[in-house]
This record gives C-alpha cells, structure tokens and sequence, in this order.
C-alpha cells in the first residue's frame, strides 16, 4: 500500500487547475473556471473546475472527481499509475502498492505495451543519430528535407534499417513478450512494431523507412508511421502501427502534444494533412498546428481540438480531390462549433514546401490575406463546378444549406443565410425554410435515437454494476430522480460528506453526526437501498476517529471513484441543505431524516401487508390472513407515532 502521508502530499499539491489544463483549455468564470469536457462531445462548455474545492464537475455528462480521478479517466490508467504521474509532475516520489489481479492484468497489459512503443521510439532515434546507416539515408533524408537537428530531435523522428530483423531481435533481447510486440487483431493486445507472417516467423514492420511517432495529449507515444524511401511495386509509401488497446488512428492527431501550448495561446489552431507539413510549419515558427494524418477526419479528433480552440483553419494545396474529399469533416467542424476558415496555397506548393520558403510572418501573412471562411469557399468551389446547369446549381444549394443548418448558433446561421442568398442569387426566404426544414429532419431523428437507445438501455445492465465491475472507468452520475428510501439515504449520506466529523449532543453525550446516523439506521436495521451508501458508511467507521479527519475531504478524495463522484455530486448538488446554523439545528435535522427513513421502511412494510392480505384473500388462506391482520395495528401505530414527531398528517387506525 501506499502510505497515506504520500497520497497526502500528493492531494495537496495537485492543484485541479493545473491538472486539467493539460489537457483542457479552461477560462474564468466567478470563482471557479469552465472549459469543454473532455469525456464527452459538447458545443457549450459545462465542465467547470473549482480551485477551491479541488474538484472538476461536468453539468453535461455528469463526470466529476479530483485530481487524481481526472488522471485515472484521461489516461484510462489505474489508481496509482495516477498517483504516479501526479507524484512526478509534482517531484513527489510515490511507493507501490499491490493490486487487485483484475487490476494488475489491466496495467500489465497497458503498461507493456507503452514499455514496448518507448523502446522502439528510442531504438529508431538511435540507428537515425548513431548508426552509419541511419545518418547516412534517414538522417540525410530530413535534412534534405530541410529540417534542423533540434527540430529531428524535437518530433523525436527516427529510422529503421533496411535489412534484416534488428528491432525484433533487439526487442526479444530485452525479454519482451511476444504478444505484446506483435498485434492481435481482435484482442487489440500489441502494439504491432513486429510483424508475424502465416508460418509464424517474425520480422521488424517499419523496414527501411523514417520514422514519425504519435503521440497522446500527455505525450507517451502510442504509434508509428515509418515512411518508405525508395519506390517500390506493391509497397505503400507510408505504414502505420496498427489499432490496438492503447492506440486509435480515429481518435490521435499528429502533432497535438507539440502544438497544444500555442494552440491554447493563440486561441487557433491549423490542420493539415500530414506529419512534414505540420513539423516544418512548427520549425518556420508556426506551432499551433497539427495533422489528419492524411485520413478522413473523424468527431473524436475535432473533440481534441474543441480541448484547445474554437478556431480552426485549414490548409490545402490546391489538389480538387483532396479539397472534395475533406469537405464532409469540415461539415463536421461548423457542427461541433468551431470557427471555419480555409485557406488555399499557391499551385504547387504546401504547407511543408511554403514553410521552407517562409518565415512565419511571411506565412501567417498570406494566410490572413487569403484565407475566406468555409461556407463562402464552399459555395465558390461548388459554383464554380455547377456552371450554368440548373440541376447543378439546385444540388449546390441544397449542399450550402446543408452545411449551415448543422451550425448550433441561431445568430451564425442566419449571417450564412443572409450571405448565401446574396451569393447564390437566391431568396433569403427560400434558403431559411429549407435550412429550418433540414434541422427540424435532424431533431425528429435524433429523437428517434434517443428513444431507441433508452429502450436498448433498459435491457443493459444496471450502470451501478457496470461501474463496480470496472474500478477505473469513468463515474458517471447525472442527477437521477430519487425517491423513497434512496431519497432518504442520499440526504443523510450527503450530511455524513458535509458534516460527518461535526460533534452534537445526545442524551449528554457528544458523538459525531455520522457516528449517530450510522449507528441508528444499524440499529434500526435500515439496509442501505444501493451498496455505494453502505460503503460509505462503512468508510466512515473505519477512519472517523484518525487525526484531522474531516469528511468532505476524505471523501471527495477517495481513491474509490464511486464514493468520490457520488460525494462530489452531495458537494455540488444545488439542492443540498442550506448549512444550519448552529449544531443544536445540525441535531435536529439528523434527527427528522432519522425519523423520515423510519417513516418510508414503515410505509413500505404497511404495502407489503396489505399486498400479502390481497394475496391471502384470492387464496383463501385464513391463517395468512388473521397473522397479517394481528401485525397491521402495530404497523400503523407506530407510523401515527412518527407522524406526530415530524408533525405531519395522524392517520386513524
């Protein structure tokens, strides 16, 4: 175990702020800060952060925790890989402690596979820097390309030899395992830097290309694409490692952890298309760029760019089908939000060649000069095709208002509209009918989906045990509507989170206001409606009596992410109880949800006989019948009597 004195530390200081803005850019708001959420797609920032508390909370999605908890979901990493890397960024030296087996096969798994990316991006740098071989074709290869040794090094770019089985032999030498090197399609175990052909044999994937790694937000590298050299029949120019448990092509862009510092200063971010535009545009002093990797676009890596800025521009070459082929994820932009500009270079140029002419003035120069906002280039690339043919131009128009109806902003739409209609020499009229046509279409089929995923959701598996049964997958907890005895428990949990530690008296003793919640529904026999309650009592008893104990802290930072989303949820709820004054009120009011607990197992067992009476009654059972009757008077008395204490309605017997 990890002693507590280091998690300690490491809770205090962790700032929340400081943790989140790594990967999301966040902006002032009063006293906390808000930003968009990283765990699920939004246009409007709900995510907020609160330095105060120590707490991120999303009013979208529900997702809320600490510091570390971030760490846990963003990285998808267990509890002390989180303590881990806080502990570093912090200079905190954080001890093992042991995991559970589930646990242990996860990170062993995860782990070896960034173990093995690691030492294969450091092995392709050193036959690039260190080998004759490497400096005498890759190393030549970049700077001929006229990259500069710092930016080589910056990118960490690398080469693998042409001949024979280096890295695998070198990989096997260092007693990694075989799945891990390789990759199981379907496991998604590996990270693929070795190949495996029919009969079994081995060999090094990336021969005798350079080396691009990829890298996640945080910057472990997940990927390679080793581009080849030489043309040859059958052989692509670029091969990519292959989808696996750590590494998605749908869900990375290149360059991202270089360029996200700048992005996030600069407010603006610029897509390209592949790995030399993107690192000659940083070594020409552009670095707020990054790249597709030369594949469609997709909503997880606009989600990436939404962490960072609204703004975005694209750069094209002037290549017609690769301007067609990328008009669909620039749609994809104006839904998620963004600002779209785009911007065409010169003929024969892109953005890599126009880098190595330019000094960023001179680059950012033509781009404010040249660039146009996306929906007047699309109805002038599109126009320009239609001519004069009227089928033509009635299919760019419906293509224009297309594009404009899937913007979320009321006011920018109807600026596009207006513009269009200028434009396209159309009715201004004409074009908002269709664009309001076009999202009243999307809204019904969008909840037509949402219909049918809530039909899906109730033949799944309750979230409650999905979330047990992953201890590190993100907590979700959006307000649910309680009701009886849940209703009851999550208001005396939420006093337990707030004011657990707090004295009061009973009978002339002092106890603490959990000791007499806990202790009163044990004696009552009250079990908890949802196991989360029960741990937290459970919690609670174990550590209450530890020095400098307070419960909103112990709980919020739980190393359980159930307990600590769910307190964070009774921290944040804007329906909780308003402080109370003094202890004497504390006192009170633990003593009338006590009572009000009472009062709903009472009612729940007074509707449990009389569902028994009904049952005796159609079989005719007398027996049944007479035992339930001699219990139902005890039942309703004490009921009245709890009534009267909480002055609500006496019910006559």
């Amino acid at each position: 175990m990890i002693p507590r004195e280091t998690i300690d530390k490491i809770y205090s200081a962790a700032k929340i702020e400081e943790v989140v803005s790594d990967y999301v850019t966040l902006r002032k708001r009063g006293a906390n800060l808000i930003g968009l959420c990283p765990f699920h797609n939004e246009k409007t920032g709900s995510f907020t952060v609160s330095p105060s508390k120590g707490i991120y909370k999303c009013f979208g999605c529900g997702a809320s925790g600490h510091a570390v908890g971030f760490i846990m979901e963003i990285e998808q990493c267990s509890y002390v890989e989180a303590l881990k890397q806080l502990g570093k960024k912090y200079h905190i030296e954080v001890e093992e402690r042991e995991l559970t087996q589930e646990e242990q096969q996860r990170q062993d798994d995860r782990e070896s596979m960034f173990v093995v990316n690691d030492f294969a991006n450091k092995w392709f740098q050193e036959q690039l820097w260190d080998t004759p071989e490497g400096q005498a074709i890759g190393l030549k290869y970049f700077r001929e390309r006229g990259l500069r040794d710092d930016i080589i090094r910056k990118y960490q770019l690398g080469y693998s030899p042409e001949k024979g089985n280096p890295l695998t032999t070198a990989l096997k030498k260092q007693g990694f395992k075989e799945q891990f090197i390789t990759n199981n399609v379907d496991t998604k175990i590996g990270v693929g830097v070795v190949g495996k052909s029919e009969d079994g044999r081995l060999y090094d994937r990336f021969r005798d290309r350079v080396m691009f790694p990829i890298f996640t937000v945080s910057g472990k590298p997940v990927a390679f694409a080793g581009r080849i050299l030489k043309k040859k029949d059958n052989v692509g120019k670029y091969v990519n490692s292959p989808d696996s448990l750590i590494y998605s092509k749908t869900n990375e862009l290149y360059g991202l952890f270089q360029a996200k510092q700048a992005i996030a200063r600069t407010d603006m971010c610029y897509l390209v298309e592949g790995q030399m535009d993107v690192i000659s545009m940083h070594q020409s002093g552009i670095e707020n760029v990054v790249a597709s990797g030369g594949t469609a676009l997709t909503k997880p890596q606009i989600w990436l760019i939404k962490r960072f800025t609204s703004n975005i521009t694209v750069l094209y070459d002037g290549d017609a089908a690769g301007i067609h082929a990328a008009l669909r994820g620039i749609d994809m932009f104006l839904e998620a939000g963004f600002n779209v500009k785009v911007v065409l270079l010169p003929d024969g140029e892109d953005p890599d060649s126009y880098a190595q002419k330019h000094d960023s003035t001179e680059f950012i120069h033509y781009i404010e000069e040249h660039q146009t906002d996306f929906i007047r280039f699309k109805s002038a690339l599109l126009s320009k095709e239609a001519g004069d043919d009227p089928y033509k131009r009635a299919e760019l128009i419906k293509d224009i208002t297309a594009s404009i109806a899937i913007i979320p902003d009321m006011i920018t739409r109807q600026v596009y509209i207006k513009d269009s209609a200028e434009r396209l020499h159309m009715s201004e009229k004409v074009l908002t009918t269709e664009v309001l046509n076009l999202r009243k279409k999307k809204a019904e089929e969008s909840h037509k989906e949402e219909e049918k995923k809530a039909e899906e959701q109730q033949n799944v598996q309750s979230t409650e045990q999905v979330e047990q049964s992953n201890p590190i997958k993100l907590i979700k907890t959006p307000t649910p509507q309680r009701s009886g005895l849940d209703a009851n428990y999550y208001n005396l949990m939420q006093l337990i989170v707030r004011y657990g530690e707090q004295p009061i008296d009973v009978n002339g003793q002092r106890y603490t206001i959990g000791e007499v919640i806990i202790y009163t529904l044990e004696a009552d026999e009250a079990k908890a409606p949802r196991p989360v309650y029960q741990m937290m009592m459970d919690e609670f008893k174990r550590h209450f009596q530890e020095n400098g104990f307070k419960a909103e802290s112990f709980f919020k930072f739980h190393p359980d992410q159930q307990i600590s989303a769910l307190a964070i949820d009774m921290i944040t709820d804007k329906y909780q109880f308003a402080k109370p004054d003094n202890n004497v009120q504390l006192g009170e009011l633990v003593t009338r949800l006590l009572f009000e607990i009472k009062l709903t197992v009472i009612n729940m067992q007074i509707e449990q006989l009389e569902a028994g009476l009904k049952e005796a009654q159609a079989q005719n059972d007398w027996d049944r019948q007479m035992q339930l009757l001699a219990h139902q008077p005890k039942l309703l008395q004490a009921r009245n009597e709890i009534c009267k204490v909480l002055g609500n309605r006496v019910i006559n017997i």
